[in-house]
């Protein structure tokens, strides 16, 4: 999500300077690779780019093929075979042990035209209340390739076979073959899920860290206190609503969804008891996070059940306190990193390990 929205801001600046453009996306992996399907970087005529494909070792050769393709003025596929390491066009022994296709297309130098590939990446992540799709058809066989465009820019039967798809296989991505202007074209089919939304309560010293670090990773933040003096724009930069006041004020305004997590952290327990009840309110929510000991945390759920206010089994199911994962975390930074690592964890629904032990690939197999 960060990427995307990184790549759309670069955009629009080359847009207003009148730069040239090409967006390179990884359309297709075959083997082990450090990026996976939908993996993105847009490189404009200067040679500046944003965002990123691979960890490093295929930027400066997708840097070349980009440029010739604003140069050419039309869509190129172009596969990477790391397998081989005797591969000299690559220059170096990249270890990837992957076959990577990359989908490059000259953007053009208006934002508002039709079929504009950024404009479908644009209204992929417009509503968080749904998931987004954008499609990139390309054909590893000839000349031309649909490029990234919106599902419902497409015949109504290619709509429906792709949502077919999507319904029976149950998986983020696939790649399914359509005939487009006289031409098989594999179209590789991606779901761009809504970004987390953090709703940090607490404008404490020890929150600033926490949103630097969820801003880092390109999570929506809200923060909320009733000191007004503490949450201002000058101490959380990264926040893009900042509300202060009670929690029977600030938490009605909280745009909550599903990919929505909320930690506490306002080192005042009567305002994380008044949050709390207000919380209980709504349906379970998918983490919420206590700074505190478990004690606290049984305190706050016994003294609100005593008021008549009782947590459902489900919504007390996602309430972590102690928040965040046993890292050993000790500095309200390395807090801060434990706590971002298990909303993540929670959100896309992983068990943490160490990825040494996993014996399959890291990455679900999407084709």
């Amino acid at each position: 999500m960060k990427e995307i929205k990184d790549i759309i801001v670069a955009y629009t600046k080359a847009c207003a300077l009148q730069q040239h453009t090409a967006l390179a996306t990884v359309v297709k992996v075959e083997g082990s690779s450090y990026r996976r399907p939908g993996a993105r970087m847009l490189v404009n005529e200067t040679g500046e780019v944003t965002g990123a494909i691979s960890g490093g070792c295929l930027e400066g050769d997708a840097l070349k093929k980009a440029l010739l393709a604003i140069h050419q003025n039309k869509n190129k596929i172009v596969v990477y075979d790391t397998t081989d390491e005797e591969d000299a066009k690559l220059g170096i022994q990249l270890g990837c042990n992957g076959i990577v296709s990359i989908l490059f297309e000259p953007l053009p130098l208006e934002v508002e035209v039709p079929n504009n590939p950024i404009n479908a990446l644009r209204n992929a992540i417009a509503d968080r209340s749904n998931t987004g799709i954008v499609i990139c058809g390309f054909n590893s066989n000839s000349q031309q390739h649909l490029g990234t465009t919106e599902l419902n820019l497409l015949p109504i039967a290619v709509q429906k076979a792709i949502t077919d798809t999507l319904q029976i296989e149950q998986v983020n991505d696939g790649h399914i073959m359509q005939e487009w202007e006289g031409t098989q074209q594999q179209l590789f089919i991606q779901q761009v899920q809504p970004s987390i939304q953090l709703i940090i309560v607490g404008a404490g010293n020890d929150a600033i860290p926490l949103a630097r670090m969820a801003a880092i990773t390109g999570w929506q933040i809200i923060l909320a206190d009733g000191r007004k003096t503490h949450a201002t724009s000058q101490r959380f930069p990264q926040a893009e609503q900042i509300l202060v006041g009670k929690p029977q004020e600030v938490v009605p305004q909280w745009p909550i969804d599903t990919n929505t997590a909320i930690v506490l952290m306002t080192h005042n327990y009567n305002y994380d008891l008044a949050v709390l009840a207000e919380l209980q309110k709504l349906p379970p929510l998918p983490y919420i996070g206590l700074l505190g000991p478990a004690s606290k945390r049984e305190r706050l759920l016994n003294e609100l059940a005593e008021q008549g206010i009782e947590f459902s089994d489900d919504q007390k199911m996602n309430i972590y306190g102690p928040t965040g994962l046993n890292l050993g975390a000790e500095t309200a930074e390395e807090i801060a990193v434990s706590i971002v690592a298990e909303i993540m964890s929670v959100l896309n629904k992983k068990n943490p390990y160490h990825l040494r032990d996993k014996s399959a690939a890291i990455h679900a197999n999407h084709l």
